[in-house]
């Protein structure tokens, strides 16, 4: 359950805001918005954000693709002009991260879930028609599945249905939310399929992770960076590689790419908004309330969000997958109310 507490005039944080300034105006304090995080939430931010800027007259928001984990770091470096005042996230913020903000008196949060998406996994039109499932993923993948090295070079060798052609699979870093759900959602399912390895996780937590999550180094999997629209690009050149990113990027190249289906599912706007594509997620928006009045739009920026994620709004328009009506409802009210999110929920 959410805190129902709600955001009043944080006078001190305000000040305090002022006085640790980056310079960019005498007063110390941004005139306008600035906001880190998630490559998937990057094209969506940036469309709120040119909303706003027209609709409540409000300098354009600056908006960086630095991935999840790497605009926590960011975002939970402090308090004060310097630091960014949201963090996109397609993934939930975990518990250590909060602790690393409350850390830095970044204690007084307010997480917004935005939309949906899904990790899809991708080739060119004219690949092979692979037929995946976390566990040929697993097995593909990992730098040591169910505890041993990983020797398999073609996808036969994971599994004698899949064709005899060199694994290569391009995707996110290590920082990146996407890579994040990947190895929450399709590698530890994989992994877990084995019933040792899903008792590893009550006995070494952190050797379960380590061979549930580790990724091969060996040129199997290639790192693309924060660059979905070059995973897109290396998969429609290379009809025997495979591409995994946020689902929006696959339905904006349809004329390139064709989806793979994941334990028999398609990603698809309705597979993801069921829950039925095994690689569906929530995307999320994370705000400082401290920032909230000292920060020249930062509210108008929170609200437009709301405004943009309906059946009509500018994020469907833009590829996202909208949440279904009561989520969108809840989420309403925690932008409009401000609601403090309750840390004692995260993981």
């Amino acid at each position: 359950m959410r805190s129902i507490r709600t955001v009043a005039v944080l006078t001190l944080s305000s000040l305090a805001l002022a006085a640790c300034g980056s310079g960019e105006s005498s007063s110390g304090a941004r005139d306008f918005v600035r906001v880190v995080g998630s490559s998937t939430l990057y094209p969506f931010a940036t469309a709120v954000a040119e909303n706003a800027a027209k609709s409540a007259g409000i300098k354009s928001p600056v908006v960086e693709s630095t991935g999840t984990g790497a605009g926590m770091k960011l975002f939970c470096a402090g308090l004060g002009a310097q630091h960014p005042d949201i963090e996109n996230a397609s993934r939930r913020m975990k518990k250590s991260e909060y602790e690393d903000c409350a850390k830095n008196g970044v204690k007084d949060i307010i997480e917004i879930q935005v939309g949906l998406d899904g990790i899809a996994f991708a080739e060119g039109t004219n690949g092979p028609d692979m037929k995946l499932t976390p566990v040929d993923v697993y097995k593909a993948l990992a730098a040591n599945p169910f505890g041993k090295p990983n020797t398999a070079k073609t996808w036969a060798d994971v599994n004698p249905a899949l064709p005899a052609i060199p694994i290569m699979v391009y995707g996110p870093p290590s920082t990146s939310g996407t890579r994040d759900a990947l190895a929450e959602l399709i590698l530890t399912k994989g992994c877990e399929s084995d019933p040792a390895m899903k008792a590893l996780k009550d006995t070494d937590k952190d050797a379960h992770k380590k061979v549930c999550t580790g990724v091969r180094e060996d040129g199997a999997y290639v790192d693309a960076g924060e660059n979905d629209n070059l995973i897109v690009q290396k998969i429609a050149e290379n009809p025997k590689a495979i591409g995994v990113f946020g689902f929006s990027y696959l339905e904006e190249n349809t004329t390139k790419l064709k989806g793979i289906p994941m334990s028999g599912v398609m990603p698809t706007y309705e597979s993801i908004v069921d829950f039925s594509y095994p690689g569906a997620r929530p995307l999320y928006i994370y705000v400082k309330a401290g920032h909230l009045n000292a920060i020249k739009g930062l509210k108008e920026y929170v609200a437009e969000w709301a405004k943009s994620w309906g059946p009509d709004g500018v994020l469907k328009a833009k590829g996202m997958v909208i949440a279904p009506e009561d989520v969108r409802t809840k989420n309403a009210d925690v932008a409009a109310k401000l609601t403090l999110m309750d840390p004692s929920v995260l993981k």
